[in-house]
């Protein structure tokens, strides 16, 4: 049975939905397009909360309906309401832990575009050429999802791998499911120059940043950010190696440094590292926030030593594993081609689980 600070809170959404609903409805609603597409947004994610609110209702009122059937003298009719009782007290405890979750605190950066950031770890060559499969790994995800990658600075390494990517993914709920990708991702497999053909382990570490809607959430003081300018090394032709168009912008007071030198355009690249930026900034104020308050955070992003690890891809048993959920899966060859929507989804669902267990103990 749900809590009675659970059923004041759907009680009050319900009353909501139909406020919401009638000031929808007003002549002249649309007068103010911009609280109307509030209030628009605000009707759309109370609603389905309101619905399934109203299906369990309906069904402990079939229930309570099928136990008064037991009193009968009729034995075929007992029998039924047996048999109604157990169903409606399966769905209403379906519907119950359905609203629970429906209830959960919502993520506002959740439904918004990300950063992502790979940086090779120990492992020398190996490493960097991990980390280029890992770039394309979330590169063919985001077009599985019809996400749009925006590179923000690459670092190329020879003879084919990555230093370090960093690019902003755009698309709907994009942080959502990227969010537990944040940490140390280990590799096991046979680099193509090991001629005995040993299996070396090498790291990569791995960082999701929300997007933050508006530059201005943080107030950066131009006295304390240090702008250095250079040439773009890479592809990109004659011009991007004869102009200073690459941005480099230090936060003198945190220490963070972000670089952009994608764009020809140096005033291009300043605005995409300055974002970059606010996002980290952003970032660093959620984690001071959460370490104060709360306990040890699940997911980290560690200094990239192979004995840091959230999820080990082992190439010659085509396995890989996240090892804070202790799931395994046998589809290597998939989820390196960006077929990884499930192990995503699993993270999203244990999270919602432990949010739920803390809800619940409180």
């Amino acid at each position: 049975m749900l809590e009675k600070s659970i059923i004041t809170k759907l009680e009050s959404l319900r009353l909501r939905s139909t406020e919401i609903h009638e000031a929808l409805a007003k002549e002249g609603a649309t007068d103010d397009m911009a609280h109307f597409t509030q209030l628009n947004k605000e009707y759309s994610e109370i609603t389905p909360i309101v619905d399934l609110f109203k299906l369990l209702q309906d069904a402990e009122a079939e229930l309570n309906g099928a136990k008064e059937l037991l009193d009968s003298t009729d034995a075929e009719l007992i029998e039924l309401a047996k048999i109604e009782v157990n169903s409606n007290q399966e769905k209403i405890a379906d519907l119950e832990k359905n609203l629970k979750f429906m209830l959960l605190p919502k993520d506002e950066a959740d439904d918004g575009a990300a950063y992502l950031e790979i940086r090779a770890g120990a492992g020398g060559d190996e490493a960097a050429i991990f980390a280029a499969d890992l770039f394309r790994m979330y590169s063919r995800l985001s077009e599985r999802q019809g996400w749009k990658l925006e590179i923000v600075n690459t670092k190329p390494s020879e003879p084919s791998g990555l230093k370090e990517a960093v690019v902003k993914i755009n698309g709907q709920g994009v942080f959502k499911f990227l969010k537990f990708e944040s940490g140390v991702h280990r590799v096991q497999r046979v680099p193509e120059t090991e001629s005995q053909g040993r299996i070396h382990t090498s790291t990569v570490t791995v960082a999701i940043l929300p997007e933050v809607d508006e530059v201005q959430d943080i107030e950066i003081d131009k006295s304390e950010l240090r702008v250095d300018t250079y040439r773009a090394s890479g592809a990109g032709g004659q011009h991007v190696n004869k102009t200073d168009s690459a941005v480099r912008l230090t936060h003198i007071p945190t220490g963070v440094v972000v670089e952009c030198q994608d764009d020809r355009s140096q005033h291009k690249n300043k605005a995409k590292a300055m974002a970059l930026l606010v996002a980290k900034l952003k970032q660093n104020e959620i984690d001071e926030q959460q370490n104060s308050i709360a306990s040890e955070r699940k997911i980290l992003v560690g200094t990239g030593d192979r004995s840091e690890k959230i999820r080990t891809y082992n190439f010659p048993q085509g396995r890989i594993t996240d090892h804070r959920i202790k799931l395994t899966q046998h589809n290597l060859d998939q989820v390196m081609d960006g077929d990884m929507i499930s192990i995503c989804q699993a993270l999203i669902t244990e999270n919602q689980l432990a949010q739920l267990s803390n809800l619940e103990e409180t």
